[in-house]
């Protein structure tokens, strides 16, 4: 092994191949649990003002922290959709829902869905005081659940569009959640729900180990992907990026948990689009702003099947678009795949909305 690759190994075990940083933002609002955030400079935001361009807000998953959109800007290739959206001359926004710990326990989808997504959504549209007055909600994995509930439970939220990425809405096309329904169904998924009330949640430790066991042929051959690529610095970098979103990875809150488990999958009302939760109904089908969908045939946490569901599901809405990249889960959003699919495809989707306004 030559001195290079030496260095170059031991830069791969202090973890600073990829550089650590983030694109530009200011703090519009800084609430409990819902912290918005607008990226963009002042030029940037001033020019999207005047050209009347409809603004993003982006919304994490609940498990995920919100720099997923964010990951490692000027990396090669692309690692951040906040850089793509800005260099398309949109503003865009992203709603910052924390980390989870027990104190969280007590949040639940209503809290998401009713208070503080809406809630962004109005500081947004004030915030960028545009004559448009309405936002694109884009979304990755149960962000996009999340985005889509909250554009059905109040139709009057002035939300132009939702887009998803890798977004399951159909569990029982994801193994081994059928399964786990026909064991939990006959008690209505109590004993797991208890345990999910004791543990307060599903914790951090538990979700990163579980996301990675998911990616468990990419944990496995991870040694011989490093002396392979000692001399590819991009390569190495991308691998960091990954390693460090994994390792940020939060919990899930505790009644989340169990809405997840009773809602999506003991009761399977996600895939029929009619959501109970206490004494609030959401009806997804309803949903009547135009919704794009991203899928994978190789994403092994949202099925291509569970996520093209959605052209079943969505009947009243003005227009429902699928597109299958063929990537992993985070592929969909961020690497090479997404910026040469992914991205533009949303891209040309919000400029038909735009040339339709006009």
């Amino acid at each position: 092994m030559l001195a290079s690759d030496l260095a170059t190994l031991a830069r791969v075990l202090r973890d600073d191949i990829a550089p650590r940083t983030a694109s530009t933002a200011v703090v519009i609002a800084d609430h409990p649990h819902a912290r918005l955030l607008r990226y963009g400079s002042d030029q940037q935001l001033n020019a999207a003002r005047e050209a009347g361009a409809v603004p993003v807000l982006l919304v994490p998953p609940l498990a995920v922290p919100a720099r997923c959109y964010d990951l490692a800007p000027g990396v090669t290739p692309g690692n951040s959709v906040v850089e793509f959206l800005l260099s398309t001359g949109t503003v865009v926004y992203v709603v910052d829902f924390g980390d989870v710990t027990r104190a969280e326990r007590h949040l639940g989808f209503e809290d998401y869905f009713d208070t503080f997504v809406p809630r962004a959504i109005g500081e947004t549209i004030d915030d960028f005081a545009s004559g448009g007055d309405a936002v694109d909600l884009m979304a990755w994995s149960l962000g996009g659940t999340v985005s889509l509930m909250t554009a059905a439970h109040d139709k009057s939220l002035p939300i132009r569009s939702v887009i998803t990425v890798g977004t399951p809405l159909n569990y029982m096309l994801l193994p081994p959640y059928p399964l786990v329904r026909s064991l939990l169904a006959p008690t209505g998924g109590r004993p797991a729900t208890y345990a999910l009330r004791a543990l307060a949640g599903i914790p951090a430790p538990i979700v990163r180990a579980v996301y990675r066991g998911f990616a468990w042929e990419r944990e496995l051959k991870k040694p011989w992907y490093i002396l392979k690529n000692l001399d590819d610095p991009e390569a190495l970098a991308r691998m960091q990026v990954i390693d460090r979103f994994q390792r940020s990875l939060p919990g899930y809150p505790g009644k989340v948990a169990q809405q997840m488990l009773v809602n999506f999958i003991v009761r399977d009302e996600l895939s029929r689009g009619r959501l109970e939760f206490d004494d609030t109904v959401v009806d997804l089908t309803s949903i009547t702003a135009p919704i794009f969908l991203v899928g994978s045939h190789r994403d092994a946490i949202a099925s291509h099947a569970a996520v093209r569901h959605g052209e079943q599901l969505f009947t009243e809405s003005a227009h429902v678009e699928f597109h299958t990249v063929e990537t992993s889960h985070l592929g969909l959003l961020t690497g090479a795949a997404a910026a040469a699919q992914t991205w533009p495809a949303i891209a040309a989707f919000r400029a038909r909305l735009d040339a339709e306004r006009l």
